[in-house]
């Protein structure tokens, strides 16, 4: 027996800590619309432009970080993506105006794009055995899900003693301190002779051809809408909307005696409930039907979002929600990331689930683009919320048709 077989390699876990950096600066980014809205009395879409801006620029990039990765090597890309986001985070620091913020979170996304799923599943998908894929995906979906936990509460907390100007210069810090990673990031060529021999623009007319390939497209929309404008407003939301936390109530006696503090729990919550519904996700991945799995996912998430808005929002409501929707919130990646991979093969896993996670990010661009815009013009968020249970039914029924099956390697269908 290959005693390479542990899941635990070293990718996987220099995968992980670049993963939990780069998704705890990203999570906080919903944090920052209040501090900054006030500070330069803008309406509320103006640095929901910004971030709309940022979930679009990530999804532009992540095939171009996939494809550079293939042809010059992860580890570049990294040190690419890093750099990229750092320079996006000390030049907004220093920005005053809403364009200046727009147009240096188009760094920042596409230093998430360098530093997030794209490169680094392809990574690990290819240093992990067959028997160990799915869940090594997960783990590193996972570590994402690890760094919502902690991002807003580290961005309220820092928030409390100092300006956001210096919050995100730590966090430029923090995002070039994940190198050191670099050096465990090495992972094995795939050693299947038909897939080395096919070409990147071969696998990409294969996968255009196929139906299977434009329904999981169509499909992870509605989960970049939902999760945009959850992580973007729902601190907003929660600050404005939820009802008082009572003296003396558990959240009180915790520390959690604001709604703008819940808020930045919630997204927490969020986190930290998805970390177990991602390695679940993942475990469930090896031994059902992965678009069977996500078909279910959305269905979950489109009663749990109609729900919440139905009922009266309280301190009880906004945990419960966050944990419900948190369950389901990251569990989609594993199981596209690796239908890609089982259909399509692992050789340009990084562009083709970068193409797909485009689809995501446009869901995510209007998600928070719209909950800016609708909130400024009804002054609420009722049709932001009706439109993401809308989509999440339509992802929910466009999976069922996929063909999960792996495609003939070295030849076009």
């Amino acid at each position: 027996m290959q005693k390479s077989a542990s899941i635990f390699t070293p990718v996987l876990v220099a995968g992980c800590l670049i993963m939990l950096v780069s998704f705890s600066i990203r999570a906080a980014f919903g944090v920052f619309q209040i501090p900054i809205a006030e500070e330069f009395n803008w309406l509320r879409v103006e640095f929901s432009l910004a971030i709309a801006v940022q979930n679009l620029a990530w999804g532009i990039g992540q095939p171009i970080f996939g494809a550079i990765a293939e042809k010059v090597g992860d580890r570049k890309a990294i040190i690419l993506g890093a750099l990229m986001y750092a320079a996006g985070l000390i030049l907004s620091s220093f920005a005053t105006t809403p364009l200046a913020h727009q147009l240096y979170e188009v760094l920042v996304g596409f230093g998430i794009a360098g530093t997030g799923f794209g490169v680094i599943l392809a990574v690990v998908g290819r240093a992990s055995s067959d028997e160990n894929r799915s869940m090594s995906l997960a783990i590193a979906t996972a570590a994402g899900s690890a760094g919502q936990v902690f991002g807003p509460p580290i961005a309220e907390f820092l928030l409390s003693m100092m300006g956001w100007q210096s919050v995100f210069l730590i966090f430029a810090a923090a995002i070039l301190a994940v190198l050191a990673c670099l050096p465990l990031m090495r992972a094995p060529e795939p050693v299947g002779t038909a897939e080395l021999e096919e070409t990147m623009g071969q696998i990409l007319v294969k996968a255009f051809r196929d139906p299977s390939y434009t329904l999981i497209f169509l499909g992870f929309f509605s989960c970049g809408y939902q999760l945009g404008f959850i992580t973007a407003h729902f601190p907003a939301f929660v600050t404005e909307y939820c009802g008082p936390i009572v003296a003396g109530s558990v959240l009180h006696n915790m520390g959690v005696t604001t709604t703008s503090a819940l808020g930045a729990v919630a997204i927490a919550l969020i986190g930290l409930t998805n970390i177990a519904g991602t390695l679940t996700a993942g475990w469930l991945g090896k031994r059902h039907s992965k678009k069977l799995l996500l078909a279910g996912i959305y269905t979950g998430r489109t009663l749990v979002a109609a729900a919440f808005i139905l009922f009266p929002i309280t301190p009880t409501s906004v945990l419960l929600f966050s944990a419900a929707m948190g369950s389901l919130w990251l569990a989609t990646v594993p199981l596209t990331s690796g239908l890609i991979a089982h259909i399509y093969g692992l050789r340009y896993m990084g562009t083709l689930y970068g193409i797909v996670f485009f689809s995501h990010q446009l869901g995510s661009f209007l998600g928070v683009w719209l909950g800016g815009q609708l909130y400024d013009i009804y002054g609420n968020y009722s049709m932001v919320w009706w439109i993401g249970v809308g989509v999440g039914a339509f992802s929910a029924i466009v999976h069922l048709p996929v063909k999960e099956r792996a495609l003939p390697r070295g030849a076009l269908v």
